[in-house]
């Protein structure tokens, strides 16, 4: 039987849209092996957009910064403090570097305008920091860019970070569910609170603008950010645009500038992020204009209207052109006919994406609308290369004015010319018991009950529970990526002072009732429950690491089903509590739960799900199920629902749908035909669990050869040997494969292995793109160091994908993503061959050192 409820009541007006076909993804990947090639300069004008990418602004919806955005005495301070800027000043402003590229010091001879912490910086690379030293840090570099000096004008820094949902990159910080159950929850008013307790625990560090809030409307959620949007129809993300930014800014008042304990947003990313082909992030959105505006633009007229004082521009296309560099968007549509008076800033390096660019010089999206540069890691040479290009004319010199008066309009706007912001320091508000408590309200409203046919739920609390699955005492996994790190892998629950896990909660709930609550990951009891709780699902990650090439959950891993029906066949009732950033396959798994939540990913307030899932000593709701689906729920895992109004829309649980206990539904038995299955499934994966992954294989040739052995299971690696008797490789092969976007997000080629014989000789890992096309680098010190190890003790090393870059590699196409290669002598098992993340532990082995090895 399929459930198919359609929503009723105010977020119900779904438009028609362009039906999305799937396509497969032809995924190319970059590769490595000779010298490097040189970067061309940059085109001085901007490449006409094709007729497909240019906008029609007046078609567009209109909209309007507000009259207290700015005024005629702050315009006449702004216009007398750039008649005494020079131009290295000017041009500096429209520059923001990461904190892990630059020091306070850099500050002295190259005066920019912003600086950010990027997804994995932090102070001192420790992701853990407290928040003192975050505002040590944030002081530090502020004072070095206010400091006297002969000839130079001191100019306030903006200090951007992803504070995405809470201060999420702070140690004890509130994290808030991500928008994807935010959506579920549909109150507007529960948006500007939490927005205004994020400000709060933004500002207690001396942070003073965040990339938030995201307006996407995702429409196929294989895309790894589809957990950023509020919804796939522009209903919802509508409504809270408006309200999340008042809640971190305030409202706007006249001739003064926001409220001390808030902080400036920025509406992103515009525009169609939602909308790429196949969910491919950083992708095209192939669609015409009027669903461009329909579907795409409706978050940012009420975010505008609101006072939002920045908006950033996608890393994605249209119909071909980067936004980055579309005049007719970002100038057109953004800055003429939506009355934008803020500034457009750029995503991570997005600007060496736009046709003719590079990361270190790209005048054509100056050119063509964007304000300032997110010029992560290649801030220098584009400060230079910007210079040139102004003092030549390639980049008018009314263009870059417009763009500094901007950048300066929303400094005085913020408050930075006013001192130091007396919000700074109170790390009290990080965690407060208010700021939990909306946490707590916002999980609640954001479960959504997709079955509880035998009237299981809610729990009574005197019952004995027991509390299963891999996710149940976990809040790095329930709160998902952006979490203390850009994926927000490697977290554990002390990580989280303040922060309480979906098991503590339930045990918290069931202990007041008298009854008692059992923890066991693995589903095995002391004593045979009354009932249980299984937490399972996604493990963090964040944007394109996320994409996928189907809907089915976990694909040829069982673990989770296999538990859930275990526990059935035991006679015990089972509750399934579903961690996800998406709707995905889960047919079999909802065939084997007696109830099944869409719990989303709650944050750090785990006792939310308690709230609602556990009644009282008799059996009655604390709290209701309030949650509807802002995703429609797939029916097949190879094919996307579509959405509601368009003819081939056929999802498995409607938008809009969600159960209650004042409304409850029975579900009948799922099919668990997922359809065709994808076979290019590990493109990250290149040696696990004793295999290659499709499209991978591993073999060695020429005076190499390998075989299986075991590594604490049977035959799960590979011990490579060579004899030193001339040349040979050990190579995974495969593709082609595009690691451009991996390389670009700092994602690291993670090597697991132990060496029982010291190489003899030189030995190279590269990276392949074809027989004359790679880079590499050289490995020798590291394997040799290894060597001097314990022979059964194995070693982790992580090299970053930009060295292979940096070594001649065309990423665009890898046809080898791993080739070890030695003349000598070598023997060297491998048991992990995988892309990761760079959690400031990744190195070029080739820069003044082995880089470091760590135990595992």
């Amino acid at each position: 039987m399929t459930v198919s409820v359609r929503a009723k009541g105010p977020f119900s007006d779904q438009r028609a849209a362009t039906i999305l076909r799937r396509r497969k993804r032809a995924i190319c990947w970059a590769s490595v092996l000779a010298a490097a090639v040189a970067i061309p300069l940059a085109a001085a004008a901007p490449l006409p957009a094709s007729d497909g990418a240019v906008a029609h602004p007046q078609l567009w919806p209109k909209a309007a910064s507000p009259a207290a955005f700015t005024d005629a005495a702050t315009e006449a301070k702004i216009t007398a403090l750039m008649a005494r800027m020079s131009l290295e000043e000017k041009v500096g402003q429209t520059i923001q570097a990461d904190i892990n590229s630059i020091d306070p010091d850099d500050l002295r001879r190259y005066p920019l305008g912003a600086l950010l912490a990027g997804g994995n910086s932090s102070p001192h690379g420790d992701n853990r920091a407290p928040a003192s030293d975050w505002l040590e840090l944030i002081r530090a570099f502020r004072a070095a860019a206010a400091e006297p000096r002969p000839g130079h004008v001191p100019i306030p820094l903006l200090f951007g970070i992803d504070a995405v949902h809470g201060h999420n990159k702070i140690k004890g910080a509130t994290l808030f569910p991500h928008n994807v159950g935010l959506g579920a929850a549909r109150d507007p008013e529960l948006i500007g609170e939490i927005g205004r307790a994020t400000a709060e625990e933004v500002s207690a560090t001396g942070a003073d603008w965040t990339f938030a809030p995201t307006v996407a409307v995702p429409r196929d959620v294989r895309w790894g950010r589809s957990y950023e949007g509020y919804a796939e129809e522009p209903d919802v993300v509508a409504a809270y645009a408006g309200p999340m930014t008042l809640g971190l800014q305030g409202p706007l008042r006249p001739g003064r500038p926001i409220a001390a304990g808030h902080v400036m947003g920025t509406a992103k990313h515009f525009l169609g992020d939602g909308g790429t082909k196949g969910g491919v992030d950083q992708g095209d959105a192939m669609i015409d204009e009027q669903t461009l505006i329909r579907l795409h633009a409706q978050g940012y007229p009420p975010a505008i209207d609101a006072g939002v004082l920045a908006v950033m521009a996608s890393f994605s296309g249209w119909n071909g052109v980067k936004d980055t560099g579309n005049e007719s968007l970002l100038t057109g549509v953004l800055k003429h006919r939506m009355g934008f008076k803020g500034f457009v800033v750029g995503d991570w390096n997005a600007h060496g994406q736009v046709a003719g660019c590079s990361t270190t010089d790209c005048p054509q999206a100056l050119n063509a609308g964007l304000d300032m540069y997110m010029a992560s890691d290649s801030w220098k040479g584009l400060y230079e290369h910007t210079l040139a290009e102004v003092r030549s004319g390639a980049i008018p010199m009314g263009r870059l004015d417009d763009a500094v008066r901007r950048i300066l309009r929303v400094k005085f706007k913020a408050g930075l010319f006013g001192g130091p912001s007396p919000a700074a320091g109170h790390f009290e508000r990080l965690g407060s018991a208010e700021h939990r408590a909306i946490a707590r309200r916002a999980v609640r409203e954001s479960l959504v009950l997709l079955k509880d046919n035998d009237r299981i739920l809610p729990i009574r609390a005197s019952a004995h529970v027991l509390v299963a699955g891999d996710g149940a005492d976990d809040i790095g996994k329930q709160s998902g990526g952006w979490t203390l790190n850009w994926q927000g892998v490697g977290n554990k629950n002390s990580d989280f002072p303040h922060g309480q896990s979906i098991w503590s909660g339930v045990n918290e709930a069931v202990t007041a009732g008298g009854g008692h609550a059992e923890l066991s990951v693995d589903g095995t009891y002391a004593r045979k429950p009354d009932v249980a709780i299984v937490v399972f699902g996604e493990n963090p990650y964040a944007e394109f690491q996320g994409d996928i090439e189907t809907l089915e959950y976990s694909p040829g891993d069982g673990h989770d089903l296999a538990l859930l029906k275990r526990l059935k066949a035991q006679g015990i009732p089972v509750v399934s509590v579903f961690l996800s950033g998406r709707p995905l396959w889960t047919n079999p798994q909802i065939n084997a739960s007696d109830a099944f939540v869409a719990a989303w990913l709650p944050g750090t307030e785990g006792g939310g799900v308690a709230d609602v899932l556990i009644g009282s000593r008799s059996g009655a709701p604390r709290h209701d199920f309030r949650g509807r689906l802002s995703f429609s729920w797939p029916a097949r895992a190879d094919r996307n629902p579509g959405h509601p109004d368009e003819p081939s829309y056929a999802p498995q649980f409607a938008y809009g749908y969600g159960l209650s206990y004042a409304h409850r539904a029975k579900v009948g038995v799922l099919s668990e035909d997922p359809g065709l299955r994808s076979a290019n499934l590990n493109l990250e994966r290149f040696f696990v669990d004793g295999h290659a992954p499709s499209p991978w294989s591993l073999s060695a040739s020429g005076a190499a050869t390998v075989r299986a052995v075991d590594a604490g299971a049977q035959e799960n690696a590979r011990q490579a040997t060579w004899s030193g008797q001339g040349g040979g490789v050990l190579a995974v092969t495969g593709g082609p494969a595009d690691l451009r976007r991996q390389t670009n997000g700092d994602m690291a080629l993670l090597m697991r292995y132990r060496v029982t014989t010291a190489p003899t000789g030189t030995v190279r890992l590269a990276v392949a793109c074809g027989p004359d096309c790679g880079g590499g680098v050289d490995v020798t010190r590291l394997l040799t160091r290894s060597s001097t190890a314990a022979p059964l003790d194995w070693q982790t090393s992580k090299i970053r994908l930009s060295c292979f870059q940096g070594a001649g590699a065309d990423m665009s196409r890898v046809s080898s993503p791993f080739l070890l290669s030695t003349t000598g002598a070598l023997s060297v098992t491998i048991s992990d061959l995988r892309l990761v993340p760079n959690e400031g532990d990744a190195v070029c082995p080739g820069d003044g050192g082995a880089g470091p090895v760590s135990s595992r």
